[in-house]
């Protein structure tokens, strides 16, 4: 494993770009892939339960997402600052980065998990729930944060390890608990019935599992970077260099998930069948998304380190090939997937009902064609995530949700009335918007300017 680990930073500092990208890029992918099969899974079993089943996961969804959006800020951290440290040949801060960023992240996930498990009832009622549907959200909330733990302890492993470049394992560790997911949906769900409390479960005990393993071999003194107990004492300067890089992220991040959160109460007002086909349309684009998200991942690292070893020009070009890759792949995949016929036999997976089918195949037509805008948000992203600039990366999820999505959700509900298809259209037009206003700000060079004390 050393020595794949240092092949794998030797390729990002000096050798060939494309399989550099690949080397990480392709795995993320997968590994994206599976951690969204979880909520895939649920989404399938749920949707043969009912649209009240179907309605509440996704209405409560998005107050999961504020609460893990925010914690991944310690994440992004550690693997940018671990990535920036290794890219220095500072091998023994790097470590104890790690060890720092797995104390933070403990903390902050058993907090969470008291707090909002707690506070579940009066969420779920704020966000206009009633009946069954208030009913099988609350129960879905409550159970579901119990496996923040795992959550995080998983997370910090991945996080680890792509910093150093290696994002494979990371992928078999998820991949176990898919396959555990995947036979414990039907299980507990519809054998023995527990419906939605039996989706929330299954994805806790599959979470279990791998997160066990996880803290193993995180602690396994034999590897480069492992948790070490002498350094567990928070230091002052690395906490500091944590939360200069990892609370934008978390801010952004969670200010863009209360945007979502408020989109849903916004679609809901349209009806149970417009919630489920929004949840559905959603799930889908993010699985057409993935090898976006594979992509910025991948630049993330290979900028960070390359910044610590002062490549700048290496970790320009790193972004440039990915963003053209990516863009020219997702806009042919994309308009493919826009056809007619196939948005309906997507949404059909995942729904029996007429009505939400053919709301979400609207959704999905519109929403496929442009997906190539998210190559182009999610390189650019990475680049500044790696360069530690992570103010832009905050200000950018700010200003996609809360300027440009509700301005044109403003737009055309009150002015050109388009019902809930105003809904469909905001999310397009702000997601095409936000990476223009990126890519002006990259172009002005100022991902490479130094951060002062913290760098």
């Amino acid at each position: 494993m050393a020595k794949a680990i240092k092949v794998n930073k030797e390729l990002i500092l000096s050798g060939n770009m494309y399989k550099a990208i690949m080397s990480i890029a392709v795995p993320v992918m997968i590994n994206s892939f599976l951690q969204t099969m979880y909520n895939l899974t649920d989404t399938y079993w749920l949707g043969k339960l009912g649209t009240d089943e179907l309605a509440a996961i996704n209405l409560v969804t998005p107050m999961q997402n504020i609460v893990l959006n925010f914690g991944s800020g310690i994440t992004v951290a550690g693997s940018v600052l671990i990535a920036q440290y290794l890219g220095a040949r500072l091998v023994e801060e790097a470590k104890k980065m790690a060890t720092q960023i797995f104390a933070c992240a403990m903390i902050f996930a058993f907090s969470c998990m008291i707090i909002f498990g707690l506070s579940t009832p009066f969420i779920v009622k704020w966000l206009g729930a009633t009946g069954d549907v208030y009913d099988y959200g609350k129960t879905y909330l409550q159970l579901v944060f119990l496996d923040m733990p795992f959550l995080f302890c998983i997370n910090i492993y991945s996080s680890v390890h792509q910093a150093q470049g290696d994002a494979f394992r990371p992928m078999l560790l998820n991949f176990s608990g898919i396959v555990i997911n995947m036979f414990l949906d039907p299980l507990l769900m519809v054998i023995l019935g527990w419906g939605v409390a039996g989706a929330a479960l299954a994805t806790v005990f599959s979470k279990a599992v791998p997160a066990v393993v996880a803290f193993v071999l995180l602690k396994d003194s034999r590897r480069e970077i492992h948790l070490d107990l002498k350094h567990l004492k928070f230091e002052r300067d690395k906490m500091r260099a944590i939360v200069t890089v990892g609370l934008p992220t978390a801010l952004g991040s969670s200010f863009m998930q209360v945007g979502f959160l408020l989109m849903t109460r916004n679609c809901l007002t349209y009806g149970n069948a417009a919630m489920a086909a929004y949840g559905i349309g959603n799930k889908i684009n993010g699985l057409i998304s993935l090898p976006a998200n594979g992509m910025g991942s991948a630049v993330s690292t290979i900028v960070a380190q390359n910044v610590g070893a002062k490549q700048y020009d290496r970790a320009e070009k790193s972004y440039r090939l990915s963003c053209r890759m990516i863009v020219v792949f997702l806009a042919i995949g994309g308009y493919i997937l826009s056809r007619r016929p196939i948005c309906e036999a997507l949404a059909g997976i995942f729904s029996d009902e007429t009505e939400v089918i053919m709301m979400a195949a609207d959704y999905l037509s519109i929403l496929a064609l442009f997906t190539f805008t998210n190559g182009v948000q999610t390189t650019t992203m990475g680049l500044f995530q790696g360069s530690g600039h992570t103010e832009v990366t905050m200000a950018m999820d700010v200003i996609r949700l809360w300027v440009f999505r509700f301005a044109t959700l403003y737009v055309c509900e009150e002015i050109l009335k388009l019902g809930v298809n105003s809904i469909w259209w905001s999310v397009v037009v702000s997601n095409a918007l936000s990476p223009m206003l990126l890519y002006i700000i990259y172009r002005t060079g100022y991902w490479k300017r130094k951060r002062g004390k913290s760098d």
